[in-house]
């Protein structure tokens, strides 16, 4: 069973010339600062960054644009990628749970068709 960053592909995913076109830009534009907000004081975290990282996953709907990726400490990014990764195995942990579910007789799809009934007197077909 997968989970978290188990068995990703997420590098491969990256748009060429990641790491020595986008990096080198967008923690150029940030001013090598991680640009994590707190939540409890709505400020940044302001630490050296050296990390580049999207704001929206890929996976989640989000782009390569720049206005979608951002400086983050070494903190900051292993935090996110953590939480990131313990949501992606919580949800394959479930998946499977659910899978291996037995299904209620009473909820099972009904037949296609309907089983014919024999009267009372008929054979029944032979076999």
């Amino acid at each position: 069973m997968p989970t978290g960053w188990v068995g990703s592909d997420r590098h491969s995913h990256l748009p060429p010339g990641w790491s020595s076109t986008t990096v080198p830009r967008i923690l150029k534009r940030d001013g090598y600062r991680c640009q994590h907000v707190r939540f409890d004081t709505e400020r940044k975290c302001l630490r050296p960054a050296a990390d580049v990282d999207h704001i929206v996953s890929n996976a989640d709907g989000g782009s390569d644009d720049d206005s979608n990726l951002q400086s983050l400490c070494m903190y900051h990014h292993r935090q996110k990628t953590g939480r990131e990764g313990g949501i992606a195995s919580g949800k394959a942990k479930r998946e499977q749970a659910q899978a291996s579910k037995p299904v209620h007789p009473g909820l099972v799809e009904p037949l296609p068709y309907a089983p014919t009934r024999r009267r009372p007197g008929e054979d029944p077909a032979p076999f």
